[in-house]
């Protein structure tokens, strides 16, 4: 598929980088498909609280304010009209480079 595996947290996570550039793909497993969440979508943000605080005025509503998670990405939470999962989030050099990376 042209991208190379940078972390593994198997059976459940992994995360892809492309071969050009610097984007990435995770995949995370589920044992069925999705219920009441529905299907999760990561978007990156540079300016993650400023974007959150002015989607906030537009009138959209969070379910998560911006917080820092323990795998060190910063990271807000809504749902779509279909009650998928949308994560705004800021990973900065941790999405290419966390500690646990694959040598």
């Amino acid at each position: 598929m042209g991208l190379n595996l940078i972390v593994e947290s198997l059976p459940h996570y992994a995360r892809f980088q492309c071969i050009e550039g610097n984007s990435t793909f995770s995949i995370h497993f589920a044992e069925e498909l999705p219920k009441g969440n529905g299907v999760w979508v990561y978007f990156e943000c540079e300016n993650l609280d400023k974007y959150v605080d002015e989607l906030i005025r537009k009138g959209i509503v969070f379910d998560e304010m911006p917080n820092d998670k323990s795998w060190l990405w910063r990271e807000a939470r809504l749902k779509d009209p279909d009650h998928n999962q949308l994560i705004l989030y800021y990973a900065g050099e941790n999405r290419l480079n966390p500690p646990w990376r694959l040598k």
